[in-house]
């Protein structure tokens, strides 16, 4: 049975899809899961290291048929606070991670006539100030997944899901400042989860480009 690759997939959306697409599903994440599942450890910064993992995923799996790319991080703070090496590791993870799991799953995706999910941001479309290493990486991987759906066309699926705060623990490490208000408004991850479920469920032919899922009273967006 071909496998559905899910980076981050230990923790937060990552999970959430893990958890709602079944048994087929591989997470690739600094940690396994806490619960029975098929996972890799693997740095997505590390780009050689990812590469070795999807084909290893692939060949033990007979192939992949999707690829969901759950994982982030973030650093918070002005340009000039932010320490280089926790800036440079956000666009290393979201984007460069992003585009090193694709690029090396492509050719068995191709094979199965597959889908790639790419998870982008509300803040990829609407900047914030103490953001910049984040809304850097979201705003790439807009323009990534827009010119990969180009370029894929007719191979592969492209989706580009783009939501806003989900009630994970995404924001409990960061400093009081920056974390949702208590009374802030988040998407369950399961519900978020569920959008990718309906994108990889399109029929051939059929392509959900790209999603906004949103809290109704999501500040970022429109």
């Amino acid at each position: 049975m071909t496998a559905i690759v899910v980076t981050g997939g230990s923790s937060g959306l990552g999970e959430a899809v893990m958890r709602r697409l079944g048994a087929r599903c591989v997470s690739l994440d600094l940690r396994q899961p806490g619960w029975e599942a098929d996972f890799e450890i693997v740095d997505l910064a590390r780009t050689a290291e990812v590469e070795r993992t999807i084909d290893l995923v692939a060949q033990r799996c007979d192939g992949i048929s999707a690829v969901i790319c759950a994982a982030g991080t973030d650093a918070c703070g002005t340009l000039a606070e932010v320490p280089r090496e926790d800036w440079e590791r956000v666009i290393a993870v979201n984007l460069v991670g992003t585009a090193a799991v694709v690029r090396s799953a492509l050719p068995y995706l191709v094979d199965s006539r597959g889908k790639v999910v790419t998870v982008a941001s509300t803040l990829g479309l609407r900047a914030l100030p103490a953001a910049t290493a984040y809304c850097a990486s979201k705003f790439g991987v807009f323009g990534f997944s827009r010119a990969l759906a180009a370029e894929m066309a007719g191979k592969v699926g492209v989706t580009l899901l783009v939501p806003g705060g989900m009630r994970t623990h995404f924001f409990d490490d960061r400093d009081e400042q920056f974390k949702p208000p208590a009374d802030a408004q988040l998407n369950d991850p399961d519900h978020v989860a569920r959008a990718v479920e309906f994108a990889l469920g399109q029929p051939p032919g059929c392509e959900l480009r790209e999603l906004v899922i949103t809290p109704s009273t999501e500040p970022s967006w429109p």
